[in-house]
């Protein structure tokens, strides 16, 4: 036997199967690269094409390279793109551009919507050789036009909701009902506006509807129960120190109100207002003010003293804010602050017990500026002056030395029996009018001295002059109760006369009567014959004696408890006659 009989069957398989695997790797080899191929020319085929049968918005771009498309859109819709939308509200109907509508189409990005790219996917290239929709074309929307236009529709024919509101007018709470409005619904119609652009027919109807206010009534009614009527349900107290401040509801309410914020309302306040409130009881620059008088309608009244406060205005309209909506009998607060107390209290003013008028008196004087100005001003100041038991007035100390920066000017004086000009002159008839007034009062005289001559629109016997430094007009408030001077001036004119009033208030202690003698002792007037460059001429008279009494009577009782006597010698006006300066031989 060969050695090739020798070899057995199952050693020859082997070889054989590797012989057939050649032959089907290659056949899948050569199946594989027809396939490749036909995929590679269906991919150059389409390309970055669109799908074949695509249309936007009714233009037909399918089977076109993106560029091409984007111009055969552009060129189909060109008499779309322009065309105006055909919009209807209610009974009135509009055309309206879609430039102003702020549309417009943006014909790239309709041309990728629709497919136009180049991809390898699988998908893509069936899209192209088997899709081809018809879809509607990307529209470009500039929001600022759109949403003006549609707050132009709404507004021409609907109406705006009005909110609620509650407010403080006069001390009372005034309440604004809430009112539904009418208009478009914003987004219902952008969203028919984009959707009617570029169709065949671009007309849109758009219907009105209720428009709810932000402030409701129940937002209202919230705000009442809340705080305004709990906050003009009594008066608020804040105290400074030992100083409340009692603010009442007719007076506080000009400072509340009610804004609306996140859809309520809610409390604000008027700082401003609120510290200007609070001033009126506390002193607006930090430094104590004293207590005073006013007199009403003929009667006097104490105006409280104001403790001097330094605070923060945040503090007070926090406290306030919070004390506002308390119930009664919680509505008052301690304020952190600075307090200095005024040097004379509410209570030490009341103490006094002025009342009532106790003396009047009144003069008149001849038109002169020089007195307006003079007069005035010493009434101005001496007007409020309070004299509390046992104290002294004193006209220098009150009103000052007569000087330009005091507010006085030049006018006539007597010196030395004749009228000389100085500062001041015409202050006297303040002396004549006040020391009548305290005559009248019962007050005690203390110093007085009349005109060295007697001027005849002052009561004879009853007047006083007054010279800084030299003569003053004082009495003594010897009661037990204050005493408070009122003087007032109606300045002359050139065909009126001034009027002088002052008068004293108090607890009357004394009715006054008086009685005058005839005039007696008389002296005759010298004639002066005067050069110097101030020389006045004057016709002059007689001096004379006179005696003046006063009786002091209790209130209602004719019973004369006691008396004084008053005695003024005046001496003669003397005749003065005027020559040219340095005409008169020494």
């Amino acid at each position: 036997m060969s050695l090739w009989d020798e070899t057995t069957p199952s050693e020859a398989d082997p070889r054989r199967e590797r012989n057939g695997g050649r032959v089907v790797l290659l056949v899948l080899v050569g199946l594989a690269l027809l396939a490749g191929g036909g995929y590679a020319a269906a991919y150059l085929a389409a390309g970055d094409k669109v799908p074949r049968g695509t249309t936007v918005a009714g233009v037909s771009i399918g089977g076109r390279a993106p560029a091409a498309a984007a111009q055969a859109l552009e060129e189909g819709l060109a008499d779309k793109v322009d065309a105006p939308i055909t919009v209807t509200v209610g009974d009135r109907t509009e055309a309206v551009q879609p430039a102003d509508a702020g549309l417009s189409v943006d014909y790239l990005a309709s041309v990728a919507e629709a497919g136009g790219e180049q991809s390898w996917e699988p998908q893509r290239l069936w899209d192209y050789y088997t899709g081809g929709d018809d879809l509607d074309g990307v529209v470009d929307v500039d929001e600022a036009r759109l949403d003006a236009l549609v707050e132009r529709l709404g507004g021409d024919l609907g109406r705006e909701p009005v909110d609620g509101a509650v407010d403080f007018r006069r001390g009372e709470i005034v309440v604004t009902d809430p009112v539904v409005g009418e208009g478009l619904d914003p987004e219902a119609a952008r969203e028919a506006l984009v959707s009617a652009y570029l169709s065949d027919e671009a007309a849109v109807e758009l219907t009105l509807t209720d428009l709810e206010p932000d402030i409701d009534m129940a937002d209202v009614q919230s705000a009442l129960d809340d705080f305004a009527n709990p906050a003009l349900s009594s008066s608020v107290t804040l105290v400074f120190g030992d100083s409340p401040v009692r603010l009442q509801p007719r007076d506080f309410a000009r400072v509340l109100g009610m804004k609306a914020e996140g859809g309520v309302l809610v409390p604000e306040l008027d700082t401003e207002r609120l510290t200007t409130l609070v001033s009126e009881g506390i002193s607006q620059d930090g430094a104590p003010v004293d207590a005073s008088f006013e007199v009403v309608d003929g009667t006097p009244r104490v105006v409280p003293a104001k403790p001097g406060v330094t605070y923060e205005p945040s503090v007070v309209t926090e406290a306030f804010l919070t004390l506002v909506t308390q119930p009664e009998g919680e509505r008052e607060m301690e304020v952190e602050a600075t307090v200095v107390d005024a040097d004379f209290t509410t209570k030490e003013a009341r103490a006094l017990k002025i009342r009532e008028q106790v003396s009047t008196f009144t003069t008149y004087f001849p038109y002169a500026d020089y007195r307006n100005i003079n007069i005035g001003r010493a009434a101005e100041i001496v007007d409020g002056t309070v004299l509390e038991p046992g104290e002294i007035f004193s006209l220098n100390d009150i009103v000052g030395e007569r000087t330009r920066e005091n507010g006085f000017t030049e006018g006539f004086i007597i010196s030395n029996g004749i009228f000389k000009e100085d500062l001041g002159g015409g202050v006297s008839q303040m002396a004549t009018t006040t020391f009548n007034a305290a005559f009248f009062a019962g007050l005690k005289d203390i110093e007085h001295k009349p005109h060295s001559f007697y001027i005849d629109r002052y009561p004879v016997g009853r007047e006083a002059t007054v010279a800084f430094g030299a003569i003053d007009l004082r009495f003594q408030n010897d009661t037990k109760h204050g005493v408070l001077v009122k003087a007032s001036l109606s300045p002359s004119t050139p065909s009126s006369q001034g009027v002088l009033t002052v008068s004293m208030y108090s607890t009357k202690t004394w009715d006054i009567t008086t009685r005058t003698s005839d005039r007696y002792a008389y002296v005759a007037p010298a004639t002066r014959t005067l050069d110097t460059p101030d020389c006045y001429p004057n016709s002059g008279y007689s001096g004379f004696q006179v005696d003046v009494w006063r009786y002091f009577s209790r209130p209602g009782s004719d019973e004369v408890v006691r008396e004084e006597q008053f005695h003024t010698d005046y001496t003669a006006s003397d005749t003065v006659i005027c020559r040219p300066p340095g005409s008169i031989d020494d």
